[in-house]
C-alpha cells in the first residue's frame, strides 16, 4: 500500500469517525475535549483499518465462491480510494445519510470493476463479493461502535431506596 493510500485511508477513517462520534458526543454531558479526541482518533484508526481491509476481504470472498479464484490481492489505488474519502466526508448526518449509502455503493462499485478485471469473472459475481465483503466489515464495525458507547456512555447513579 503506498503512503498515499495510506493517508486517503486515514483521512477518511478520520472523517467518517467524526461523523459518527459528533451525535454521541453531543448527547454526551460533561465530556472532556481530550477524551473525545481520544475517540476521535481510536476511530479513525478503526474506520481506516475497515476501510484497509474492504479489498482483501472482497478478494477473500472471492477466493472461496468464485470458480476461478484471483491470483493476486485485490488492493486500494489513489484512483479507487479518492471516492472513500468523499464519502467520508458525507457521513455527517447533517449532508444525508442516503447520499452517503449511494457514495459508498459506488466506492463499492468501482472495487466490483477492479475485483472483475482482476479474477476474470462477471462484474455481477464481482459486486456481490465486494458487497458480502462489505456488509460483513460493516456490521462487525457497528458492533465494536456500539460497545465503545455503552462502555463510555456516563450511567445515572440510581438512589438507594
Amino acid at each position: 500500500m503506498s503512503t498515499v493510500v495510506a493517508i486517503l485511508l486515514l483521512v477518511a477513517g478520520l472523517s467518517e469517525a467524526a461523523g459518527r462520534l459528533l451525535p454521541v458526543v453531543a448527547r454526551l454531558s460533561g465530556v472532556s475535549p481530550a477524551r473525545v479526541v481520544g475517540l476521535l482518533l481510536a476511530g479513525a484508526i478503526v474506520d481506516g483499518a475497515v476501510f484497509a481491509l474492504w479489498p482483501l476481504s472482497a478478494w477473500a470472498v472471492a477466493g472461496l465462491v468464485l470458480p476461478t479464484a484471483p491470483s493476486d490481492a485485490l488492493v486500494w489505488t489513489p484512483g479507487l480510494a479518492v471516492p472513500l474519502v468523499l464519502a467520508g466526508v458525507l457521513a455527517f448526518p447533517l449532508l444525508g445519510p442516503l447520499l452517503h449509502l449511494l457514495l459508498m455503493v459506488g466506492v463499492g462499485a468501482g472495487l466490483a470493476g477492479a475485483l472483475a478485471t482482476l479474477a476474470g469473472v462477471g462484474w455481477w459475481e464481482a459486486a456481490g463479493c465486494v458487497a458480502i465483503a462489505g456488509v460483513g466489515l460493516g456490521v462487525s464495525v457497528e458492533g465494536v461502535r456500539r460497545l465503545v458507547v455503552k462502555l463510555n456512555s456516563t450511567r445515572a447513579v440510581e438512589p438507594v431506596a
